[in-house]
């Protein structure tokens, strides 16, 4: 993606600050410093992908890239007021990125507005022979994409995204989405994703398994820290990793270690398996009906610093509407996030973001595409 991003003629400014191992939903897991909200230093940028985000919100660069295995743009997309895109996986080369969880991890492009996203995409999109995971399919161009007219997109709205947990200001902002797109002559169509439910349960199975193999490198000889003062080669591996390893990484390590230990294999990891599969079928059949899924992005507003340290699920949940799309392979998420008075949450399409007036809403459009994915100019469009 760099290689891509200077022979178009970009300049490379700094590394940003993130989640470790991008394992987190606020960048207080950093190894380094907590990284602080631009609009609100009191509160949390989202995250794991919370330096990219703040960079561009505050205007320091006009475009970043952020990594995500579960909302990990998107999230701190809304929270910052920018727009952020998670595209199809596949879409983007994955080489260079440090793997967290495999089968979910993608990286995505950061902008002030969507046409930026377009132009970024553009540029870091296509196929790329040291990752076999990237697709060979054409990249249209984004950009051109943009003006087409909405007037007769399917927009689904999934019921199940809009029950208890979902702060009021988020679901105004939501429903105000819903509202322009309805001026503009899409059709809105409720639909259901009755799996919605297992989504955290069954992402957190999936991606601490992935964790668990993919963070075994890390051992105080090939990869990593090294402790100082080994007793023995068991003396390297565990003092290197228990000193090198934060207090989240470790908690994620040991979930996706029991998961796939003897016994427990089939009881967790095999079944969380069994409904991923059934979350891209609801997607599957929610776009027979619809072209793009219109939801929130996150159930509250940016919350406080150290408002949710101390409560690991509670941390897992701001990211509950986010994580089904990874789950699905589905492409384009957004946010949605309000100025005005005080801190607001918004709504998400798997796409991108809009903006009107004095209302900055970043939508997250999911498309149907040729299956559940590549559809991320359709997604642009839309959000534009």
């Amino acid at each position: 993606m760099v290689e891509r991003l200077e022979a178009a003629g970009a300049v490379i400014v700094a590394k940003t600050n993130m989640d470790e191992f991008a394992m987190g939903s606020s960048t207080e897991n950093s190894g380094f410093f907590v990284t602080r909200n631009p609009w609100d230093p009191e509160r949390v940028p989202g995250g794991s992908s919370g330096g990219s985000i703040v960079a561009v919100s505050s205007r320091m660069v006009p475009y970043a890239l952020g990594s995500e295995t579960g909302g990990s743009i998107r999230q701190p997309a809304s929270f910052c007021g920018v727009s952020g895109l998670k595209p199809s996986y596949g879409r983007v080369s994955r080489y260079g990125l440090v793997a967290f969880a495999s089968s979910l991890d993608q990286v995505g492009p950061v902008s002030v507005d969507v046409r930026g996203l377009a132009e970024l995409l553009g540029v870091i999109a296509g196929r790329d022979e040291r990752d076999s995971t990237s697709v060979d399919a054409p990249v249209p161009d984004y950009v051109a994409k943009l003006d087409e007219p909405v007037g007769r997109m399917r927009i689904g709205i999934a019921a199940e995204y809009f029950g208890e947990g979902l702060n009021a200001e988020t679901r105004r902002c939501v429903e105000a989405a819903i509202e322009v797109y309805k001026k503009l002559g899409a059709e809105i169509h409720e639909i259901h994703l009755p799996h919605s439910a297992y989504t955290i349960a069954c992402y957190y199975v999936i991606c601490t398994a992935e964790a668990s193999s993919n963070l075994a490198r890390f051992d105080g000889v090939r990869y990593g820290h090294r402790t100082a003062e080994p007793r023995d080669y068991t003396g390297v591996y565990s003092g290197s990793r228990a000193e090198g390893f934060g207090a989240e990484v470790k908690r994620r390590i040991m979930l996706g270690t029991f998961a796939l230990s003897s016994g427990y294999y089939d009881a967790y990891y095999l079944k969380a398996l069994k409904v991923r599969t059934l979350i891209k079928n609801d997607f599957l059949e929610a776009f027979k009906k619809c072209d793009v899924i219109l939801s929130p992005t996150t159930p509250t507003p940016a919350f406080k610093i150290g408002e949710k340290s101390d409560n690991p699920l509670e941390m897992y949940l701001a990211d509950i509407y986010n994580r089904a799309a990874n789950l699905a392979g589905t492409g384009g998420e957004h946010s949605v996030r309000v100025y005005g008075g005080g801190f607001a949450g918004g709504a998400a399409t798997d796409g991108s973001a809009f903006w009107g007036g004095s209302v900055a809403i970043d939508c997250a459009c999911v498309s149907g595409g040729d299956g559940v994915s590549f559809d991320e100019a359709g997604d642009l469009c839309v959000t534009e």
